[in-house]
C-alpha cells in the first residue's frame, strides 16, 4: 500500500537538498561579482584615455618672411610758405583742401605795422630828444651866421689885396695866405650848412616820435602768392596777427604723390634693402596696396613705445607702385599697415608655428604617429609668424600636434579631434 501511495512526481530527498545549496552558493557569489564589477568600472574610469588634439602636416611649400609695422602715408613734396617782411598779417582765407595755383594764388597781405603807444616816460624821453634838437638846430644855425661873416671878411680881404697893383706892396706868402683864408672860410660855411641840415632831419625825426601817421594799406600792403601749385595742407595761422619774418603762415603740398613713413626697430631694419617688395594694409580696403622700399635711413631715433620701454627705430620710405583709383582717397598723415618682405623661397619645408614650442634654447615640437605624441627636437630657420622653415628633425608629410596642451608628454596616447 505504501507503494501504491507514493507518486512519480515526489521529488527525492536528495533532490531537495541539491537545490538548496545552489541557491546558497548564487546568493554568497553575488557581493563578490558586484564588487569585481566595481572594481572594473574604478580601473576603466581611471584607465587614461587618448588626449584629443589638433593635427598639421609638414610639407613643402613658398615662404616669405615679412617685417611689419605701422605706417603713416605722407606728402612727398610739402612747402612751408612763411612771411617775407614783418608787419601786420590779414586773415588768411584758405582752408586746408583748397587748391592754389603758383604765382596766382594770393594767400594773404602784410600790411606795415602801425606806430606803437607811448607810455608816459617814453613820451616824457622823446619830448626831450625833440628840445635837444631844436637847440641844437639854433647852435648849428648861429654857427652858419658866424661861418658867413667870416668869410665875407676873407673875401673883402681877398678883394683889397687883387686891387694893389704895385709891385712889392704885398708879399707872395701874404697873398698865399689870405687866398687861403678865404677858400677855408668858404668850405666851413658849407659844412655848416650841412650841419644845419643834419640838425633839421634829426628835429623831424624826434618829432616823428610822437606822432602815430596813418597806414595806407592799399599802398604798403605786400602780396603773399602761393610759391607752388598744389592743395592747402595746414594753415598754421589763420587769424590776423602780428608777424616776424620767417613765421610759418601755411603747408602746401600735392595729396597725389604720397609715400609710406614706417618707423622699423633697428634690429629689423638691418634686413631691409632698397627695393623690397612692400604689401600696404589695413588702409581702409582689403586689397593691399604694392611698394617699394626708396630708401632705409641711416640714423636711427629713440622712441618709447606704449608700454614705457625705449626703442631704437629706423624711418624706412616706401613708394606705392601702381596705386588703384581707390587709393586717391588717401591723405596726408592716414594710418596703414605696412610689411615688408626681407626674404624669400620658393619651396622649403615648412611646418605650422604653432607646432613649435621652446624648450630653453631649442625648438621643440610633438609628431603624431599611430596614435602617440612623440617629443622631437627639431631646428628651425626662417619665419613669417604662420610658417616656419625646417631645417632638421622632421621629414615631408610628417604628422604635428597644433597647439599641443600641457597634458601632452612623450609617447602620449593621442587622438585626433573630429570636426562636429
Amino acid at each position: 500500500m505504501a507503494k501504491e501511495n507514493s507518486t512519480p512526481d515526489a521529488a527525492a530527498p536528495w533532490a531537495t537538498k541539491r537545490n538548496l545549496q545552489g541557491a546558497h552558493l548564487l546568493r554568497r557569489s553575488l557581493p563578490w561579482l558586484g564588487g569585481i564589477g566595481l572594481i572594473a568600472l574604478i580601473v576603466w574610469g581611471l584607465w587614461p584615455k587618448p588626449i584629443e588634439i589638433e593635427s598639421g602636416v609638414v610639407a613643402k611649400s613658398p615662404l616669405t618672411v615679412f617685417v611689419s609695422e605701422e605706417g603713416k602715408t605722407r606728402v612727398r613734396n610739402r612747402y612751408v610758405v612763411a612771411a617775407t617782411v614783418a608787419g601786420k598779417m590779414r586773415r588768411i582765407p584758405l582752408k586746408p583742401g583748397d587748391a592754389v595755383t603758383a604765382e596766382s594764388t594770393i594767400l594773404t597781405y602784410i600790411e606795415p605795422v602801425v606806430a606803437p603807444l607811448l607810455d608816459p616816460r617814453a613820451r616824457l624821453q622823446a619830448e626831450a630828444l625833440v628840445s635837444i634838437q631844436e637847440a641844437a638846430q639854433k647852435k648849428a644855425k648861429e654857427s652858419l651866421d658866424a661861418t658867413r661873416t667870416a668869410l665875407q671878411r676873407a673875401e673883402s680881404e681877398r678883394a683889397r689885396i687883387a686891387n694893389v697893383k704895385i709891385a712889392g706892396m704885398i708879399s707872395v706868402s701874404d697873398r698865399e695866405r689870405i687866398e687861403a683864408e678865404a677858400s677855408i672860410k668858404a668850405a666851413e660855411v658849407r659844412a655848416m650848412e650841412f650841419s644845419l641840415q643834419i640838425s633839421d632831419y634829426e628835429l623831424a625825426q624826434a618829432r616823428a616820435a610822437l606822432t602815430r601817421p596813418a597806414v595806407n594799406p592799399t599802398e604798403n600792403a605786400v602780396e603773399m602768392k602761393s610759391p607752388v601749385s598744389g592743395v592747402v595742407l595746414k594753415v598754421m595761422q589763420e587769424s590776423e596777427t602780428i608777424v616776424a619774418p620767417g613765421t610759418g603762415l601755411l603747408e602746401i603740398g600735392d595729396p597725389s604723390d604720397l609715400e609710406i613713413e614706417a618707423e622699423i626697430l633697428s634690429r629689423d631694419a638691418v634686413s631691409i634693402k632698397i627695393g623690397d617688395a612692400v604689401a600696404i594694409e589695413q588702409w581702409g580696403s582689403p586689397q593691399a596696396l604694392k611698394g617699394r622700399v626708396r630708401r632705409v635711413e641711416p640714423a636711427a631715433f629713440t622712441k618709447v613705445s606704449a608700454l614705457g620701454v625705449e626703442e631704437q627705430r629706423v624711418i624706412v620710405l616706401v613708394d606705392l607702385v601702381d596705386p588703384p583709383a581707390a587709393a586717391k582717397a588717401l591723405g596726408d598723415r592716414y594710418r596703414v599697415e605696412a610689411r615688408i618682405a626681407i626674404w624669400h623661397a620658393d619651396e622649403v619645408l615648412v611646418v605650422p608655428a604653432s607646432a613649435l614650442f621652446r624648450e630653453g634654447n631649442t625648438w621643440k615640437t610633438y609628431r603624431y604617429e599611430q596614435g602617440k605624441a612623440y617629443l622631437t627636437t627639431i631646428e628651425v630657420g626662417h619665419s613669417d609668424g604662420r610658417l616656419s622653415e625646417v631645417n632638421k628633425g622632421l621629414k615631408e608629410g610628417d604628422r604635428v600636434l597644433l597647439h599641443p596642451p600641457d597634458s601632452v608628454k612623450d609617447q602620449s596616447s593621442v587622438v585626433e579631434r573630429t570636426q562636429n
